[in-house]
């Protein structure tokens, strides 16, 4: 079965490489290009599976993304992957807060990023705590 993955990005290069690795890893891959276009369409959807977004977009930045779709019903478990260029503490704490389940910062390392996606979708017995 595939998995369905939601990428918040205002960054059409960015929607465009991580869109590439992950059809080149198996998954379907849906776009939005700030918070506000990703939460309307996760409204209208029930199979997205991941979410990965960024923080620092306009209309609805990725903060606010996360803690509305965290209040929608059936995303209060949902793996979502904050990929951006902020790295200090405050914003990380706040992202985890609003409900981030990794943090990742840009740029990326692909297969380091495909690992983490796989192990929240597809995780082993032998990595079962």
């Amino acid at each position: 079965m595939s998995h369905t993955i939601m990428i918040v990005d205002d960054s059409a290069i960015i929607r465009l490489q991580l869109s590439s690795a992950l059809k080149k890893n198996g998954y379907q891959v849906v776009e939005a290009v700030n918070g506000a276009d990703a939460l309307n369409f996760a409204q209208q959807r029930n199979d997205i599976d991941l979410v990965i977004t960024d923080i620092n977009m306009p209309v609805m930045d990725g903060l606010t993304f996360l803690a509305q779709l965290r209040a929608l019903d059936g995303y209060g478990a949902l793996p979502i992957f904050v990929l951006t260029t902020e790295s200090t503490d405050h914003i990380q704490d706040e992202g985890r807060e609003k409900g981030a389940t990794a943090w990742v910062v840009k740029p990326f390392d692909e297969a380091a990023l495909m690992a983490g996606i796989r192990n929240c979708l597809e995780p082993s017995d032998s990595t079962q705590a």
